[in-house]
């Protein structure tokens, strides 16, 4: 009887993780390392700017140290392939984007994964701010200007995006007019190539537009926010000036990998929230033009649906494809 108590301890111990009670008090003592947050746009931009000021906060929230990785190109997929990979143990984070997570895998031909099925939701990030912007050698200082310019003259200008997002907007903002498009990896090479004068227009985050608007060196004609910007609060929105069809406001959020454990998922979700609730972080991504909020993972995933369906329903209305 003893041998069999003994032996029944053992079991027990090498056995306890495989037992429900093993996933609480795993999600409790989480996380007990750094966390590795991955974003798929390069150093300088408004996504990566965005996603350390948030990791900043949540590495206080969590007593942890949260890790940013840049993995730029293809619109995030490969940073949103390489969270889809990793262990879902609650250490690999992505800040995916509607570029990777709704545009990808609706326009593309052959979509690199099902949203849906290759990854968590954990909880919203918020909103970014948009502008679309042109360089102040450029004779044109309204949007109906700059769309005159652009009829006048088929294929004579041309414009960057970093993102499908931005080009969409674009395409949306000219319908019919010929404009070439430059593809970069991220808005900080857009953004020196346009004050440089070899590009004409583009959409860009309220991390890089405002400064460079104060200077004179660009100008902006439009916000794709649905409200004036407090960055810069003279530039209309495209409702303002009747550009109804400017439908586009990208915005950001955290998943994990699939399989992530219910109770991991729900305790990211909440530190996330408190993280963006932070007035050191609010503050700081209101001045990067953001508007940060949380949600819980069940709202968010109800959120990320939504998303996914009206711009699939808006691609197919447009007839819109990207290679």
């Amino acid at each position: 009887m003893r041998r069999r108590n003994l032996t029944l301890a053992a079991l027990t111990g090498s056995t306890l993780a495989m037992l429900p009670g093993a996933a609480a008090w795993s999600a409790e003592t989480y996380p007990d390392k750094p966390l590795r947050l991955i974003v798929g746009f390069a150093p300088g931009g408004g996504a990566d700017a965005l996603t350390r000021i948030i990791a900043e906060g949540l590495s206080k929230q969590l007593g942890q140290q949260v890790i940013v990785e840049n993995r730029p190109g293809a619109d995030g997929v490969l940073a949103a392939q390489a969270t889809s990979s990793a262990k879902p143990d609650g250490y690999t984070l992505l800040m995916g984007t509607n570029t990777a997570m709704v545009a990808a895998p609706t326009l593309r031909p052959t979509p690199p994964y099902d949203p849906f099925k290759a990854f968590t939701p954990i909880s919203s990030a918020g909103q970014f701010s948009m502008f679309l912007v042109v360089p102040s050698s450029l004779p044109a200082k309204s949007v109906n200007e700059l769309l005159a310019l652009v009829a006048a003259k088929p294929g004579a200008y041309n414009s960057a995006s970093s993102n499908s997002a931005s080009e969409l907007a674009m395409l949306q903002l000219l319908g019919e007019r010929k404009v070439v498009n430059a593809r970069y990896k991220g808005d900080m090479q857009a953004m020196t190539d346009l004050l440089g004068g070899q590009i004409h227009m583009m959409f860009t985050t309220g991390t890089l537009a405002p400064g460079f608007v104060k200077e004179g060196r660009i100008r902006a004609l439009v916000t794709l926010l649905p409200q004036r910007s407090a960055l810069l609060p003279d530039v209309p929105t495209g409702s303002e000036l009747g550009l109804g069809k400017l439908t586009i406001t990208p915005w950001a959020g955290f998943f994990g990998p699939p399989g992530l454990p219910p109770a991991i998922t729900a305790k990211l979700s909440q530190e996330l929230q408190n993280t963006l609730k932070r007035p050191d972080v609010h503050a700081q991504l209101v001045q990067q033009g953001f508007e940060g909020y949380g949600m819980s993972p069940a709202k968010f995933t109800e959120f990320f649906r939504a998303q996914y369906d009206a711009f699939g329903a808006t691609m197919r209305q447009h007839n819109v494809k990207f290679e």
